[in-house]
């Protein structure tokens, strides 16, 4: 077995046992492939894994373009700058990363109405860290509505980074806070979701307290080159 396909079932296991312990509902696996060759993809592809996430949108067009024979699923996780909203319209199928209303007309306006609509994760600044991207918490409900009012963006939840921290306890307690905010959307908009959040590193610890999706790349390719 090569260590990637090993890899890939750890992890699985791995996700299906935090669920078990909480009591919920196994979380999707995105493959973080940020910096990894498109065979790598590939490879990972071949093993059964579907989803894979983006940060910058020239690298994943790039990339998704060469495979696009497999009929993968592409996420953009990283941030997005508005000029690149028709690219990631155009080609990719989730978007992570939406925070600010101005992106929501430009990713509207690009989305060919022959393609299912794109998938849209509203990044959540759940600490308040200075210079980070995402939303703050109370700007939820706005940029949700604008989603809610076009027809070629579907709102799913929310997605968010912690602020890295040694502290497991304060972690925790920034992903139960966005477990509440995730709920309050649930009740807000019928077909809400998805909350994406947890990495390689504490991806068990999200699970318990909700999350729905993880993000996993060092810990299925390896160090990043």
């Amino acid at each position: 077995m090569t260590p990637q396909r090993q890899a890939l079932q750890h992890l699985l296991q791995a996700l299906e046992n935090a669920a078990s312990a909480a009591d919920r509902p196994a979380a999707r696996l995105l493959a973080v492939s940020k910096t990894q060759p498109a065979q790598a993809v590939a490879t990972l592809a071949s093993f059964g894994q579907r989803a894979f996430g983006e940060n910058y949108v020239q690298e994943g067009v790039a990339k998704l373009l060469a495979l696009r024979a497999l009929d993968l699923e592409w996420h953009l996780i990283g941030h997005l700058q508005s000029n690149k909203c028709p690219e990631v319209a155009e080609h990719f199928d989730w978007v992570q990363s939406l925070d600010r209303s101005k992106l929501v007309g430009a990713l509207s306006r690009h989305r060919s109405p022959q393609r299912p609509p794109l998938n849209i994760l509203i990044q959540v600044n759940a600490d308040g860290e200075a210079g980070k991207s995402g939303c703050a918490p109370e700007q939820i409900g706005a940029l949700a509505r604008s989603v809610c009012a076009t027809t070629n963006l579907r709102l799913r939840g929310l997605m968010a980074i912690p602020e890295p921290t040694p502290d497991p306890g304060k972690r925790r307690q920034t992903f139960a806070r966005l477990r509440r905010l995730f709920d309050q959307l649930r009740l807000a908009v019928p077909g809400v979701d998805t909350l994406s959040m947890g990495m390689s590193e504490d991806f068990p610890m999200a699970v318990e307290e909700g999350s729905t999706m993880v993000r996993i790349g060092s810990a299925l390719f390896g160090p990043r080159t």
